[in-house]
């Protein structure tokens, strides 16, 4: 049996050591949702604490690649093991996000998509339009996403390491 590698953009820190970090940004259209999804996050997620990086809703120039880039950015540097982005869509975010090497990020908007997401797929961001999904849900979604972790099993470790490759072909 061939082993791969993960690849990821966060430390070597065992995440049973630490308290699991999140990263959330939204802009302008995610403000909303946002804010009400960190005041709820102890609630579906009490091992993980918040990096709120902005995105309030009052400057109309606060736009996705801003919160997409802030989001990236800490993961990037060690200092978030997963994402939250929000704008209106999930769309904007998602593609701004993944333009950032070692980010996997993807709309979800239920629970099964993003627990399959990291599962399959090692997601480390989650998308939310906040035109399309409700605190509840998205709440629900979020608790899936954070409790999942990647599969150890050899397919899933062959795909990720494919997409790795990808990523590092177009640097």
């Amino acid at each position: 049996m061939a082993l791969f590698q993960r690849r990821t953009c966060t430390t070597d820190i065992r995440f049973a050591e630490v308290a699991r970090r999140l990263a959330v940004a939204a802009d302008h259209a995610g403000a909303a949702l946002k804010a009400a999804i960190v005041t709820r996050i102890a609630e579906v997620a009490p091992d993980w604490s918040v990096a709120d990086l902005g995105g309030d809703g009052s400057d109309p120039t606060d736009d996705y690649p801003d919160s997409a880039r802030a989001v990236a950015e800490r993961m990037i540097a060690g200092q978030a093991d997963r994402g939250l982005v929000i704008c209106g869509s999930g769309i904007g975010v998602t593609i701004a996000a993944n333009k950032f090497n070692g980010i996997r990020a993807s709309i979800a908007h239920d629970p099964a998509s993003a627990r399959q997401g990291v599962v399959h797929d090692d997601m480390n961001v989650l998308a939310f339009g906040a035109n399309l999904i409700t605190l509840e849900t998205a709440l629900e979604t979020l608790a899936a996403f954070l409790q999942s972790e990647p599969s150890s099993e050899e397919r899933y470790l062959r795909r990720t390491a494919k997409v790795a490759d990808i990523e590092e072909e177009q640097s």
